[in-house]
């Protein structure tokens, strides 16, 4: 459910897809085969998730309208490049997944197109959460129909805190340190809080989570960079882990080692406390089949911090749509039936996404569904439905996402992970950070 976030298409590697375009409009993803000759079909393309879901729902809106659907799909590893070589070569693309960290360099290309004027799909839009439609807008226009989204959670161990001794699970990040510090010297764990701040795809959301809930940003809304600021939250959330790492050594000094999945595994074995991780976790962690504190783990809102709050970060994935796919009007209603049959819904209910929970656990942005008995049922198995929600309810979009984000994520990663090891202080990497942002703002 998680995926690289590089966005920016350089120019080698523009002239590289640019070599193979001749052969582009052949390519297949998956099993399916697009020609330019199919203008009575709908050329859907996805990465390997869900497939048999996704097949039958395609299969019952061909029924249902008599439009022919080619599908294919990629393992998420070749999914991007192999998509922007079709862009490049004008392969005849109409639907396809997005993730929102590529919906700059996408818009920007021309590759995917806004859908402002199909009321059929904004009408969605009252019944999702606000991030989620702002995680598909871009330069004030709207450019899909979401039907997948996460944020980052905090969960806690709850038979670990009460053979602490702790009644109640931390609020604030001032009251992890002080329960942390209380397990660390009960003996029951060495690190008590699991952070995975290994410079890996995964960063940018624990960064984001963190800074977000010290009532910070990196970015201001002219989108220049004010993660520097000492002020505006993203200092005092990296000074914090440093603390955490160096001082308090409540956090492993190889937090700049593990990535996601390594820690995921690390809280599973027993071995924390406290984790942050994305929500859908929870399903393994309280799996008695993958873990061993099966039925411990808790979810609880994000800490805050003195300035801040219980807001995290969430991420989505959205159907776009291609200028191919708007050039013929009678082509442009199918395509819109179609995003609207899974992005929005068949037959007078959300039926896909729901699918996509009960099936897979991936969850959704749309409200309505937490009422949903069937839903309601699938969570009460691992997780409070209740919590969930009203977390989803303070996630926001990542202020990051920009055409240069890809370039700038790496280099970001690496000052955090300095500053954590006391190689720098937290104000010189932000510092370096920022001017780093800058420049590639100028660059644009």
């Amino acid at each position: 459910m998680k995926e690289s976030t590089r966005t920016r298409l350089g120019c080698r590697e523009f002239l590289r897809y640019s070599s193979v375009a001749v052969v582009a409009g052949f390519l297949t993803v998956g099993a399916a085969t697009t020609t330019l000759a199919a203008e009575e079909s709908i050329n859907f393309n996805g990465w390997s998730a869900a497939v048999d879901l996704v097949e039958s729902h395609i299969t019952a809106f061909e029924k249902k309208t008599g439009i022919e659907v080619k599908y294919g799909n990629l393992p998420w590893a070749q999914y991007r490049d192999a998509m922007v070589t079709k862009f490049v070569g004008k392969a005849p693309l109409d639907v396809m997944w997005v993730s929102d960290a590529w919906l700059p360099e996408w818009a920007e290309a021309g590759w995917i197109q806004p859908v402002d004027q199909f009321k059929e799909l904004t009408k969605y839009n009252s019944d999702v959460d606000k991030f989620c439609t702002d995680s598909m807008t871009y330069k004030g226009q709207q450019y899909g129909l979401t039907y997948y989204t996460d944020y980052m959670g905090f969960f806690y161990n709850e038979e670990m805190l009460k053979k602490a001794g702790i009644a109640k699970p931390p609020e604030t990040w001032a009251e992890v340190v002080e329960q942390s510090l209380k397990i660390k010297q009960a003996g029951l764990s060495e690190y008590p809080l699991m952070l995975a701040m290994a410079n890996e795809s995964w960063l940018i959301e624990f960064l984001s989570a963190m800074v977000f809930s010290q009532g910070g940003v990196f970015t201001d809304d002219a989108g220049n960079a004010i993660m520097q600021d000492p002020k505006k939250g993203a200092v005092e959330a990296l000074k914090w882990v440093v603390e955490a790492v160096q001082r308090q050594k409540i956090v492993s000094p190889a937090t700049v080692e593990t990535g996601e999945l390594a820690g995921l595994k690390s809280f599973a074995a027993g071995n924390h406390a406290f984790a942050l991780e994305p929500k859908y976790r929870l399903r393994m962690l309280n799996d008695p089949k993958q873990s061993q504190v099966a039925g411990k783990v808790k979810q609880i809102l994000m800490p805050k911090g003195p300035n801040g709050s219980h807001a995290t970060v969430g991420w989505m994935r959205f159907y776009g749509v291609s200028k191919h796919a708007l050039e013929n009007p009678e082509r442009a209603k199918n395509v819109v039936k179609f995003v609207e049959w899974f992005g929005g819904k068949a037959e007078g209910e959300y039926r896909f996404q729901k699918f996509l929970l009960t099936d897979i656990g991936a969850g959704f942005c749309t409200r309505p569904l937490f009422d949903d008995p069937d839903i309601r049922a699938s969570y009460a198995k691992y997780a409070k439905i209740d919590i969930i929600a009203e977390q989803q309810r303070l996630a926001r979009k990542k202020d990051v996402i920009t055409p240069w984000f890809g370039e700038w994520n790496e280099f970001n990663g690496a000052m955090w992970q300095s500053a954590i090891l006391d190689q720098i202080s937290p104000e010189e990497a932000l510092k370096k950070s920022a001017d780093k942002w800058q420049t590639l703002k100028r660059e644009q």
